[in-house]
């Protein structure tokens, strides 16, 4: 585990996992994602987690690195607690644009039409094969 226990947001690039403060209030699919990342797998390297609390810088080192960024609904925020319109949408715009997905874990975030302007959804962000993956499991 990390040394920094006060990450909310979840960061993984390659051998990437994030300190869980709000573990306990996510989904149970979720944790199974994370809990499943510390196995070593093929690589022989578990992930570890790197954040720096911010959405675009978080994201900014995602596309340098790889991996997936995420800020997941838990049990105090359902929606989330990322603005489709002027957070999540642009920079899942630019994953795609890199060659990346953006995921609210269900569907595409720039297919997600707005109900009001400041709506809140999770956000998955990064390398579709990453996204992809955390989406399987949260079926």
């Amino acid at each position: 585990m990390c040394a920094s226990q006060e990450a909310t947001f979840l960061l993984l690039a390659t051998a990437c996992i994030q300190a869980r403060k709000n573990y306990q209030l996510w989904d149970d699919k979720l944790k199974k994602y994370i809990d499943d990342l510390k196995d070593p797998g093929p690589s022989g390297k578990p992930y570890s987690a790197r954040y720096i609390g911010s959405l675009v810088g978080d994201f900014h080192r995602t596309l340098l690195y790889g991996g997936i960024y995420g800020y997941p609904r838990d049990k105090k925020s359902k929606n989330g607690k990322l603005r489709l319109l002027y957070e999540c949408a642009p920079m899942s715009f630019i994953a795609e644009q890199a060659g990346g997905k953006g995921s609210d874990g269900h569907q595409r975030i720039l297919d997600i039409q707005p109900v009001e302007i400041h709506q809140r959804v999770p956000l998955y962000i990064g390398s579709q094969e990453e996204v992809e993956k955390l989406e399987k499991y949260l079926v």
